[in-house]
């Protein structure tokens, strides 16, 4: 049976619907004697620690010591891109930062003694907002920059010319299961940590450290995660370390959960960014030269800040020629948790700009946004900024005029407008985005993968993977992978949790590479073995190995299928004959450099495309909207799981509406954060998904030197949901008289009370 390209359910959808699925926290019931752990927060944005008190903490039951910087056997910083996140700081850099931990019996008790610690604080000022660091010049790095041509002199002689500038907010996570971490010593003291981590790796490095070990003693395991979103990339490396402390100074198993408010409050988010553009442009809309100045709001440490920015600016050109540019970006330094990565990587907010500036070219000739666009688009022969030439840009063209006639785009622009003439109070609104994402990691030693596979000598076999689930389908990929590269049944593959002592040194999972990647490895190890079985079923039925076909956990002649054997008969056989039932697979992304100082290089594998038709409703009393049908066709080569591939694009468009509608993060004048639950912050609800949802895989659209021809699918179909944000702007714009040539405001995210103000706003003019 084929099993590749079918639409089969996910590996765990049973153990997801019935609640047997288990999680990092689920396993404590196996540990007996698990301490708990509970954080001592900061209540200021900036203040440095004077003294802590104890004593009322040690009296309360159950209590068993306060963890601090002298319980660190090693390194007592656990940041992943530079050492700047102390685990036990004695200056707090945001509200809601640990500086002390209370270990106790029980999760009960070590949450009352936390609250019993008394701490003497010296409040500092702080820098709260992108708009401050660039006041006060606060920078985690230096700026980074891609450029091409003369930009100064092209947009003097640009026939036409804007300048705008656009805050774009940042988003919660928001991953149903928060962060936790389980650890652990057995017998010969190797450290065993259970972490909700997307890059075990890591956590294995970062703990290690810590620990002041080697790595060899080091074991990590993230067995599955209740989502991750790129909020555990990094910032699960804390959680599992201030775990390993405990265990360490304890010598007892120790378990760290954060509670949602607590893992809103101390963990980062989507970076919020300040854009800057000056563009140019001719009399039909098309683009002369872009001079875009890009602020990232990083948060209080480096973390993942840098290769963010690097992203952003390689997605400002969406899929856009820009002949003369210049784009740079800085990393500014804030009091706020630590912004890390997000789905989409900084390419959302890169994105972003481009196509504010696209509808606002469009208005300022009075020409269509969708014409402007279209002027734009990357033809055969094209290169991106940074020098990369763009591979298949028809699929630009393909996908765009494809879902404008599934859509039924004219006649419904029609109706629109007949709706808007005919209603003084509601609007609607109609528009069409593109989105061109580059796939792989922009680092290129983070493109390697490794698996490792086990035949067992009754033909069953064992997986592993360097790739971790979080519910995205990795593990059913890779189980439809190896089970079709072998030949056996779907069943006969056991996926086993990803560990470090199993595939070592892997790189996160990420940047949309996990199935490309581990993919890859998977099938490299399947061939070896199925290059040595071919060897013994070839001796055993008289055939040469180019005869023999492996299907439906059988090896026959594929001349005369009656001269054939069973795998499991195979692989006794060949366990009898001394041949290896287990290989390794490795996979390294071929061609894949940047050079950062010059700006030049090739960072992506392939790039994956997409377009996206919304239509929203909006009510002018009260800037309340919703989607009424949105129409996706998206590029992901030839899928490897259907169903789990339109499940993703369902997903992250609708995170994506989130983002750009409905997640708003507000901090008072303190820095205190005031959405830090689900009743003041606002997420994508069943009500709020398109009244009419229909989306499609482009088909024909094979992509050469990608495991079985297909493509990543998990982050490029966030960036579609821009078009929900050009629908409200359309709807607001309705609500004028006349077009005007001028720009229609319209703030991100686009919140009903950022909507009703926009509509005020144009109704004004």
């Amino acid at each position: 049976m084929k099993y590749v390209g079918q639409d089969l359910p996910h590996e765990s959808a049973r153990l997801h619907v019935t609640g047997e699925a288990l999680y990092t926290d689920d396993l404590v019931t196996r540990f007996p004697g698990c301490l708990h752990a509970w954080p001592v927060q900061s209540p200021h944005a900036h203040a440095r620690v004077l003294g802590v008190d104890a004593s009322a903490a040690e009296a309360t039951p159950g209590f068993v010591r306060l963890l601090d910087a002298g319980d660190v056997p090693g390194e007592g910083d656990t940041g992943a891109a530079r050492k700047d996140e102390p685990l036990f700081p004695n200056e707090a850099c945001y509200e809601g930062q640990p500086v002390r931990w209370a270990l106790a019996e029980t999760e009960e008790a070590a949450r009352l003694a936390a609250t019993r610690v008394v701490v003497e604080w010296e409040v500092l000022p702080a820098v709260l907002g992108v708009r401050a660091a660039i006041e006060a010049e606060s920078y985690l790095a230096d700026e980074i920059a891609i450029r091409r041509g003369d930009v100064a002199s092209a947009l003097e002689g640009a026939p036409h010319r804007l300048s705008f500038e656009l805050l774009v907010g940042g988003q919660e996570q928001l991953y149903l299961e928060t962060q936790a971490a389980l650890v652990d010593h057995d017998e010969n003291g190797q450290v065993v940590v259970h972490s909700s981590t997307q890059n075990p790796t890591e956590t294995q490095v970062i703990v290690a450290r810590v620990l002041g070990l080697p790595r060899s003693r080091v074991t990590c395991q993230s067995l599955r995660m209740g989502g991750g979103f790129g909020g555990k990339e990094t910032q699960a490396n804390p959680i599992a370390s201030v775990a390993a402390v405990g265990a360490h100074v304890t010598h007892r198993p120790v378990r760290v959960r954060l509670d949602r408010q607590r893992d809103i409050s101390s963990t980062g988010k989507r970076h919020p960014f300040l854009g800057r553009l000056d563009v140019g442009f001719d009399d039909a809309g098309k683009l002369v030269a872009v001079d875009a100045k890009l602020f990232a709001d990083g948060g209080y440490s480096l973390d993942l800040t840098v290769p963010i920015a690097w992203r952003a600016l390689f997605h400002l050109d969406n899929a856009y020629l820009l002949p003369s540019c210049s784009l740079t970006a800085r990393a500014m330094r804030t009091n706020v948790p630590s912004n890390t990565a997000f789905r989409g990587f900084g390419g959302p907010q890169g994105m972003l700009m481009i196509e504010e500036a696209m509808d606002r070219v469009a208005r300022a000739l009075d020409r269509s946004p969708l014409e402007v666009r279209e002027a734009n688009f990357y033809v055969e022969g094209d290169k991106t900024p940074y020098g990369l030439e763009v591979r298949h840009p028809e699929r630009i063209r393909r996908v765009w005029d494809g879902v404008l006639e599934s859509s039924e785009y004219e006649a419904r622009r029609a109706e629109v407008d007949a709706f808007n003439a005919a209603h003084e109070h509601t609007k609607r609104g109609l528009a069409i985005t593109p989105v061109k994402f580059g796939i792989s990691f922009t680092t290129a030693f983070f493109n390697q993968a490794g698996a490792l596979v086990l035949i067992y000598a009754d033909g069953s076999v064992q997986l592993n993977h360097g790739g971790t689930e979080m519910g995205q389908g990795l593990h059913t990929k890779m189980r439809q992978i190896a089970a079709q590269e072998l030949g056996v049944l779907l069943d006969d593959v056991r996926l086993m949790p990803t560990r470090t002592d199993k595939v070592p040194n892997t790189s996160a999972t990420a940047a949309s590479s996990g199935a490309d990647l581990n993919g890859a490895a998977v099938r490299d190890a399947c061939q070896k073995l199925r290059a040595r079985l071919a060897e013994v079923a070839a001796a055993e039925l008289g055939a040469a190995v180019d005869e023999l076909s492996f299907e439906d956990a059988c090896v026959f002649v594929a001349s005369s299928p009656t001269r054939s054997m069973a795998f499991g008969e195979l692989a006794q056989k060949a366990y009898l004959e001394r041949v290896q039932l287990s290989a390794t697979g490795y996979y390294k992304t071929p061609e894949i450099s940047f050079d950062e100082a010059a700006g030049r290089g090739r960072p992506f594998h392939y790039f994956a495309y997409g377009a996206a038709v919304s239509e929203v409703e909006i009510d002018g009393f009260t800037g309340q909207h919703f989607v009424r049908r949105a129409d996706i066709l998206h590029d992901v080569g030839d899928s490897l799981s259907p169903l789990l591939d339109r499940g993703q694009i369902e997903g992250a468009f609708v995170q994506g509406m989130g983002w750009l509608t409905r997640e708003e993060l507000r901090r008072d004048a303190k820095g205190r954060l005031g959405t830090r639950g689900l009743s003041t912050y606002k997420i994508p609800g069943a009500d709020d998904m398109p009244k009419d949802f229909r989306v499609a895989l482009l088909p024909r659209a094979t992509e050469p030197g990608v495991v079985h021809g297909s493509k990543a699918v998990g982050e490029p179909p966030l960036m579609l949901a821009i078009s929900v944000r050009e629908a409200l702007r359309d709807a607001v714009a309705a609500f004028g008289d006349q077009p005007s040539g001028e720009a229609v405001e319209l703030a991100t995210p686009a919140t009903p009370e950022a909507v009703w103000r926009a509509c005020r706003a144009i109704q004004g003019r």
